[in-house]
């Protein structure tokens, strides 16, 4: 049996740093497609299986979400140029490599490449290894993250250089009112407005906000629609772990009411089906086809805020950096006085305690365990 048509073995035979790369290693590393969904060799091609291979490679790409997708494709580019200036085989896997590799990004080499020399936080050199053990997967091989080589460098990393995360400011209730009240009712700012408010009372990621359709099916990059009714909306959120409701009620203002806010953009820019919040044209007199980007709402966070004069006892630099799209999902885990489950729900998290991150001034004592415990 020649060498090409055996399968390739789950870990190299030697040094994690051979000499010579083969064309056959290059062309895996970097050429070979991502979704490998092919036509089964015991069949002969037709028109309907070809159509199926095509079908079920479609079906593939979108088992993962593009920004999933896109993060991926940039770890593995990450670590495959790592490996080339090294001289080093990307496949197959080595854990010793690996090891190696996630060393050198948390505590670089004086001598790599400028765009090398920055240490990576945890966080991202975990998400590196989720993204090059995703890669290795789609080519046939498994990687075994609780190797030695690879589990107890990750640890000593986490013991030496992990940090709290870094949390943005939640726009709390006072602020938003103050964020929508320096808008005007022009065409784009009734749609900012819209933006702001049905992004906090539904405590939504900002890709979330930009992905809504008018309607079930409006569109191929929709990811989710919003239906509109007597006492409130409800959004229909395709998310990682599949489809989550979230309701949003009427306000007690019209000033501040979000499903207000959104019929006024709906009636005044006339969208009936398609894309939500789109793009205005220059003159701001209608809207057009083309879908927001979800930075248009990171940006109109940030305006907004040095606008109302939030936090303006600090310098206009810190105050940019403490506001972004999280800002509206911190706000409305801090603000609304509920049961704590509901707002779970509403963020769509799996956990309280992921529920908890966002809520930057919970009463920590609110339940108390000594007293109850008759302390």
């Amino acid at each position: 049996m020649s060498q090409n048509s055996q399968k390739p073995p789950s870990r190299p035979f030697h040094s994690p740093f051979p000499n010579a790369r083969s064309e056959s290693d290059t062309s895996s590393e970097e050429a070979m497609p991502v979704h490998q969904i092919a036509m089964p060799e015991a069949l002969a091609g037709s028109g309907a299986l070809d159509r199926l291979v095509e079908t079920a490679r479609d079906y593939a790409r979108q088992a993962t979400a593009d920004n999933t997708n896109t993060a991926y494709s940039k770890d593995w580019a990450h670590f495959t140029s790592w490996c080339r200036r090294r001289g080093a085989n990307a496949l197959p896997p080595s854990p010793e490599l690996i090891g190696l590799y996630i060393a050198s990004c948390a505590a670089p080499e004086a001598k790599a490449p400028a765009r090398s020399t920055r240490a990576l936080s945890v966080s991202t050199i975990e998400r590196h290894l989720s993204g090059i053990a995703w890669h290795y997967q789609q080519r046939g091989f498994a990687l075994d993250r609780k190797d030695r080589h690879i589990a107890t460098v990750l640890a000593g990393i986490r013991r030496k250089h992990a940090r709290p995360p870094v949390q943005k400011e939640a726009v709390l209730a006072e602020d938003i009112i103050a964020m929508v009240a320096t808008l005007g009712f022009d065409l784009r700012d009734l749609r900012d407005r819209a933006i702001l408010l049905i992004g906090y009372a539904g405590g939504l990621r900002r890709s979330e906000i930009v992905s809504l359709d008018h309607g079930k099916d409006d569109t191929l990059d929709s990811g989710g629609w919003i239906e509109i009714q007597d006492d409130g909306a409800v959004l229909f959120l395709r998310g990682k772990t599949g489809w989550r409701e979230v309701e949003i009620g009427r306000g007690s203002s019209e000033l501040t009411c979000p499903v207000h806010a959104l019929e006024q953009w709906l009636h005044f820019a006339k969208i009936d089906f398609g894309a939500l919040f789109r793009r205005t044209s220059r003159d701001n007199k209608r809207a057009l086809d083309a879908r927001l980007s979800d930075k248009h709402v990171a940006r109109l966070i940030k305006q907004t805020v040095l606008a109302a004069g939030i936090r303006s006892d600090l310098p206009e630099a810190e105050r940019l950096a403490l506001f972004s799209g999280h800002s509206l999902r911190a706000g409305l885990a801090s603000s609304a006085d509920v049961d704590e489950r509901y707002i779970q729900k509403q963020l769509g998290h799996a956990s309280a305690e992921m529920t908890r991150r966002y809520q930057r001034r919970r009463d920590r004592f609110r339940v108390n365990l000594t007293k109850a415990a008759g302390l």
